[in-house]
């Protein structure tokens, strides 16, 4: 693929520095970079793209408060369309133009919004078909440092929308298919006007497959996906009847990204945990106020963990005791409830996330599970020989004592080796 060409005002000098950190109101830019950069991607638009970037850049001068930039994406035209965006780069010095050999507007984003400068990039389709006085409330969650991606909606309650009786029941069944089947919560994924800050690109484009329509909706399942916050703008919309989209062929992409994507999500083949939260910012992440240390908190969380552990060792053991004998059935519901422990304690006591190491903290959970499994055995040992043969009732005694036991010594093993550098770490602070 040749090396997309730009034309246009030069881009920020070498010292312009680096974007700010996530969810941090962003100030004017001292620099001149522009905060703001809307992409419209075009393909043989020479009619429609000069009246659209004017009436752009006119609202953009008259309603922005910080610097802005409007790039024009052509997606190999075939017609005048590039030297029309070469004339307005050329005429408006907050217009630049991009020329791509290939087709597909997610392979314009991505190609737009990885080279640019700007901490806030968005884009809309040329025919503004949206109201552009959805464009301010849209990224000013972005600029606040509220929000990681923003979408316009045209089916919420408050947005008005104009269009024929077939487009609108594709729609509207494309995202009932998103929330059936990714479990989408957004409520429009293919709205043309949507926003992202440019340090969350950073880290979601590269997992975005798709280049063409599908692109914004594997961008929206993967953002939501790693629990990256998406702000919803109600629109006002007037369908384009000379629009050049193809419903089927369209329709019928998106159903294959549907596919394609649910399938890695089910697989796990996405490293979602690259996403989760990397931005900080979470009250997940923080400490709790009030709470003397990170001891005391861990020994909630530890309870709260270990009691419905034990609730769910003792279904198990029910379950498993009525086809095998009591030490196999110990075992067995042990083991399970262990493994589960283990996972639990890991995220919620010990507030580790990711894969790192999780294969270490489960071989050291089962050691754990296996001092555990010789504190509880030979306590049902020790009950069949002085009794001969215990009621059910009474070896649930026995082994709710024995479990009370091994629970004080596994948070020890789980703090001190199993987790001790995040247990120190939280003690530091």
């Amino acid at each position: 693929m040749r090396t997309p060409t730009i034309a246009g005002p030069p881009s920020a000098a070498p010292g312009t520095p680096d974007a700010l950190p996530a969810r941090q109101h962003l100030p004017v830019d001292a620099a001149g970079r522009p905060v703001l950069d809307v992409v419209v991607p075009v393909y043989n638009e020479e009619k429609d793209l000069e009246p659209c970037v004017r009436r752009l850049h006119e609202h953009l001068l008259t309603t922005f408060p910080y610097g802005f930039r409007i790039t024009v994406a052509d997606n190999a035209s075939t017609d005048t369309t590039p030297a029309v965006a070469a004339a307005l780069a050329a005429e408006l010095s907050e217009v630049r133009s991009v020329r791509l050999e290939q087709k597909g507007r997610g392979r314009a984003l991505r190609t737009v919004w990885s080279a640019s400068d700007a901490p806030v990039l968005a884009y809309m389709d040329v025919d503004l078909s949206t109201d552009l006085n959805a464009l301010l409330p849209l990224v000013a969650p972005l600029i606040s440092g509220h929000s990681d991606l923003a979408i316009g909606s045209r089916l919420a309650r408050s947005s008005r929308v104009v269009r024929g009786p077939k487009r609108e029941f594709v729609s509207r069944a494309y995202n009932l298919i998103l929330r059936s089947s990714l479990a989408a919560r957004f409520s429009d994924a293919q709205c043309g006007f949507k926003a992202i800050r440019r340090e969350v690109a950073e880290r979601l484009l590269p997992m975005v497959e798709d280049t063409g329509w599908f692109f914004d909706t594997e961008m929206l399942v993967l953002a939501e996906r790693a629990g990256l916050r998406i702000h919803e703008v109600p629109v006002d919309w007037v369908d384009d009847p000379d629009s050049t989209v193809h419903i089927v062929r369209t329709a019928t992409d998106d159903l294959k990204g549907v596919w394609r994507v649910g399938r890695a999500l089910a697989t796990g083949s996405l490293p979602l945990d690259r996403l989760a939260r990397p931005f900080g910012d979470d009250p997940r992440d923080r400490e709790l106020n009030g709470v003397p240390g990170g001891l005391a908190r861990q020994l909630v969380g530890f309870c709260v963990v270990g009691v419905l552990s034990t609730l769910c060792y003792l279904a198990l053991y029910s379950a498993f005791r009525l086809g095998l004998g009591p030490q196999l059935a110990n075992a067995a519901a042990l083991l399970v409830s262990a493994v589960a422990n283990t996972a639990a304690n890991r995220r919620l006591t010990f507030g580790v996330r990711g894969r790192d190491r999780a294969v270490r903290h489960q071989a050291q959970g089962l050691v754990v599970f296996a001092i555990g499994l010789a504190l509880t055995s030979g306590s049902l040992a020790a009950l069949g020989a002085a009794t001969g043969d215990p009621a059910h009732s009474t070896e649930l005694a026995v082994l709710v004592v024995a479990n009370l036991a091994a629970t004080v010594l596994r948070f020890l093993l789980f703090r001190l080796w199993v987790f001790p550098d995040r247990a120190s770490a939280r003690n530091e602070r």
